[in-house]
């Protein structure tokens, strides 16, 4: 087995676990940088999820933004896809993701980019501490790190658009409440995108 196969299994075999199915929720902010890395976390994908659908089809900015000052980021739950439009309407962008697992999880209606991080560190809430004391106090950058490369902090809190390394929970309902891609996906984003970009969940 190659050194590259180990680690590959390593990684799965530590997002299986408890420990790594941390892959928060959407994009959280807040102006206190500790909190503002505290987010919830995933549930276990292989006992709730059965398959992974997207739903591609291109889609015009008009009816969902007054405007596209700042960019306009697009998030269709049902669908499992998110739309980018650059400020002067030239970039459009379409890509798979993960969507929250349930209902209850879900929030829509309008939001911004209020913070961007490369290399994102992940910490639990005191709830989900108290849920899963066996889960880490935090998870630093990494290959392990449950929000993957970049993170587009909202002005919601617990709420962000992140990458992850766990590719199979794109495409599926499979997150408390976050909006996953994959970590190339999220980096071309994260390039594109900047703080006050509007965001639109519906």
């Amino acid at each position: 087995m190659t050194k590259f196969s180990l680690k590959t299994m390593n990684r799965r075999a530590f997002l299986a676990t408890g420990t790594a199915m941390l892959a928060t929720p959407a994009l959280a902010q807040s102006s206190d940088v500790n909190s503002a890395e505290t987010v919830e976390v995933e549930r276990d994908i292989t006992q709730s999820v059965r398959r992974n659908i997207s739903s591609f089809r291109t889609l015009d900015w008009r009816p969902y933004f007054s405007n596209l000052n700042n960019g306009a980021i697009l998030v269709d739950i049902d669908s499992r896809a998110l739309h980018y439009w650059s400020d002067d309407g030239v970039t459009y962008k379409l890509y798979p993701s993960s969507v929250p697992l349930t209902e209850d999880l879900t929030r829509r209606g309008r939001t911004s980019v209020t913070q961007k991080v490369e290399g994102p560190s992940w910490r639990p809430t005191p709830a989900m501490k108290q849920r899963n004391p066996e889960w880490p106090d935090f998870v630093p950058p990494g290959p392990d790190n449950p929000l993957g490369t970049h993170a587009l902090y909202l002005s919601w809190t617990y709420y962000r658009i992140h990458g992850t390394h766990d590719t199979r929970k794109i495409g599926r309902r499979s997150s408390n409440g976050c909006i996953g891609l994959y970590n190339e996906h999220i980096a071309e984003l994260f390039a594109m995108s900047k703080v006050g970009t509007q965001v639109l969940l519906i």
